[in-house]
């Protein structure tokens, strides 16, 4: 069955799960998935992530979840993700060969993008959206030059310091942005489920005041 990715239908905030360990990551998912979150990775430095992804694909795959991995920078990597049965890649770059072989195999494909020109590539080759990073080092003028330019409709996901608080997500909500991803902020390894609810808790409470603040505006 076709992925297809309707933003409408997803909290868009992407989990970024790094470090977490096969034994841990179910319950780190549930804790997540409960608060919300409804797209989650692992990125492909985790320790045997791609245990981890088969893990939550077995467990929350059949949901109308987009669960795979990050970090994700070489065909062979996309791969060995797609294997899985995942239906997420994530990139820190922009390679056309590991989009393609993404969208081939219907995962949605977030690459990471810096400048204009990585941008049109990404959505040249049919990247579902795109991932700025490291968005601190685009900071706010940059991402409003870079989005004054992009096809009307393009999905923007700044990535990259990103914090629990309307101060943090709203300028770039308001220059366009659809989303975030969301690294240590909300986990780190060995964090305790507690500190991790919480996390989940402080994200979807900053996201849903921006959203009041933008249809009250």
């Amino acid at each position: 069955m076709k992925t297809t990715f309707n933003l409408d239908q997803h909290l868009p905030l992407i989990a970024i799960i790094r470090g977490v360990e096969p034994i841990d990551v179910i319950r780190v998912a549930q804790i997540l998935i409960e608060e919300g979150f409804t797209m989650i990775e692992v990125p492909l430095n985790s320790p045997d992530a791609l245990i981890s992804i088969a893990k939550l694909v077995e467990q929350f795959g059949h949901d109308g979840y987009l669960i795979g991995a990050g970090t994700v920078t070489t065909p062979e990597q996309a791969k060995s993700v797609i294997e899985t049965g995942a239906n997420l890649i994530v990139t820190p770059n922009f390679n056309a060969d590991v989009v393609t072989l993404a969208i081939q195999n219907d995962c949605v494909c977030f690459p990471g993008v810096v400048t204009p020109s990585e941008a049109f590539a990404a959505i040249s080759a049919g990247a579902t959206g795109l991932k700025l990073f490291p968005v601190s080092q685009m900071g706010l003028d940059g991402f409003k030059a870079l989005h004054s330019v992009l096809p009307q409709g393009s999905l923007c996901f700044p990535v990259g310091g990103i914090n629990p608080s309307e101060e943090s997500m709203k300028p770039y909500l308001d220059l366009g942005a659809n989303g975030f991803g969301l690294g240590a902020s909300l986990y780190k390894a060995g964090i305790s489920d507690k500190e991790l609810r919480q996390n989940a808790k402080s994200f979807v409470a900053a996201w849903q005041s921006c959203q009041t603040v933008c249809s009250a505006a």
